[in-house]
């Protein structure tokens, strides 16, 4: 939930351009009386006709009279905004809901509230609130939806001002705004075994550890303050002096889900292309993975890394499953084409066999590509890859599914080098290739003896 802070909007702007502002802000209606009280004056006079220069007069003085009287009319109303929620799924719709409070002793007029949106938001809302006593209050929503993630502004809020006679319209801008995330959609996953993952993670590692327990006697020597009861007398007897017990956690499984972003690697654009499809893969895996207890990470090529806050850039241990996957759903949710030509930057990250489980999306590869992908399957536990090759999503879906020449080539490249690799066809579901991996990793196991690539 996400409030504006409560502003007040008033209808006297001290002397800023009044008379100029006051002009400005007449409609159509007022401009043509204006424009006919003066042409019927000046008709009057070189006609010698009185009676005619009261009229003209007359209707020239209406609309300046109103604007008059709307500038100087003191309103003093405070909004706020709230959305619900304010992080929505791609596709989905966000209500916002706002409220305005009449904090004067006198009644307002009528009112005509809008929201500022972009507009892949949806247009632009737009109320009419009825005369609000001394100290009331109106409330109103409206509902946004965008099939494109990113951040968008809302607000600020605009009070447009009518006199009775439809002469002049002034605005009053609150100077507040609120941002609406649209993170990419997430996609259900089976909760799979990933059977062939690297002995130490995984399911059957969280096995073993639960065996373990959760105090792993560790010894080390007795501190000032240290509890007596954590004297641990084996290990005393042992070295001679007093030592302690000591707690330490164990290790979740780790994953790290590495997503390309080069814009040399997709082609085209869109809510149904293949760089999206890629973002949203990654978001679903990576809220998939904290789901089942691993510690992951977001890896782009650029080598950034989310979160980065740790001493080895996962989500730590005790840092809420909820609040990893909101900040990576924040990243994802603005993240747009590299400048990058290769993978060496998200190479260099990677450390030699404590990485853990490794989820790549990839777009178009080249030899070199390959070849660094070839050397990151070293440093990682078990390597599972999604290649998107364009070729492949520029075609009609009637077309033959089966990916282009050069994606089959980049294909048995990572899977000669230890990767479970999969091509992604155009308007896939990730669920189906999900558990497609799932078996190509149990078949190699099965393969190889057991024991993953």
């Amino acid at each position: 939930m996400t409030g504006a802070g409560a502003v007040h909007a008033e209808g006297e702007e001290g002397g800023r351009g009044g008379v100029r502002t006051a002009l400005s802000g007449l409609t159509t209606r007022g401009r043509s009386f204006l424009a006919a009280g003066v042409a019927a004056a000046i008709c009057a006079y070189v006609l010698g006709q009185s009676d005619l220069l009261r009229v003209g007069l007359l209707l020239a003085v209406l609309p300046l009279v109103c604007a008059a009287v709307l500038y100087r009319t003191r309103y003093r109303v405070a909004g706020s905004r709230r959305l619900s929620p304010g992080r929505v799924p791609a596709g989905s719709e966000a209500r916002v809901h706002l409220r305005m409070d009449n904090v004067s002793r006198l009644p307002t007029g009528l009112l005509m509230l809008q929201d500022r949106v972009p507009y892949v938001l949806g247009p632009r809302p737009r109320f009419v609130l009825d005369r609000m006593e001394a100290g009331g209050r109106r409330e109103v929503s409206y509902r946004v939806r965008s099939d494109l993630r990113g951040r968008y502004p809302l607000g600020p809020l605009q009070l447009r001002l009518s006199d009775p006679f439809g002469m002049c319209e002034l605005t009053r801008s609150f100077s507040t705004y609120d941002t609406l995330t649209v993170i990419p959609r997430v996609e259900p996953l089976p909760p799979v075994r990933l059977g062939g993952e690297a002995k130490g993670y995984g399911d059957g590692r969280q096995r073993a550890l639960a065996l373990a327990g959760e105090d792993d006697v560790i010894p080390r020597g007795y501190r000032h303050g240290d509890d007596l009861r954590r004297v641990h007398w084996r290990s005393t007897a042992r070295y001679g002096e007093l030592m302690v017990r000591r707690e330490e956690q164990p290790q979740r499984a780790r994953c790290t889900v590495l997503l390309d972003t080069r814009a040399v690697a997709y082609e085209g654009a869109g809510p149904a292309s293949a760089f999206e499809w890629a973002v949203s893969g990654a978001a679903s895996v990576l809220v998939h993975m904290l789901e089942r207890g691993f510690s992951v990470r977001l890896l782009t090529d650029t080598g950034a890394s989310v979160p980065g806050g740790g001493s080895d850039g996962f989500a730590g241990i005790n840092q809420e499953s909820a609040d990893a996957a909101g900040l990576m759903m924040d990243t994802l949710a603005v993240v747009d084409h590299s400048d990058e030509t290769g993978l060496s930057r998200a190479y260099d990250v990677l450390r030699g066999g404590s990485e853990g489980l490794l989820v790549a999306f990839l777009g178009d590869l080249d030899e070199e590509q390959a070849a660094v992908l070839a050397r990151m399957r070293q440093r990682s536990g078990g390597a599972l890859a999604f290649l998107l090759d364009s070729g492949t999503w520029l075609r009609e879906p009637a077309d033959v599914p089966g990916p282009s020449d050069r994606g089959g080539e980049w294909l048995r490249m990572l899977r000669e080098a230890g990767w479970t690799a999969l091509a992604v066809p155009r308007g896939a579901s990730l669920d189906e290739l999900w558990r497609q991996a799932d078996r190509e990793r149990s078949g190699l196991a099965a393969a190889s003896g057991g024991e993953g690539p």
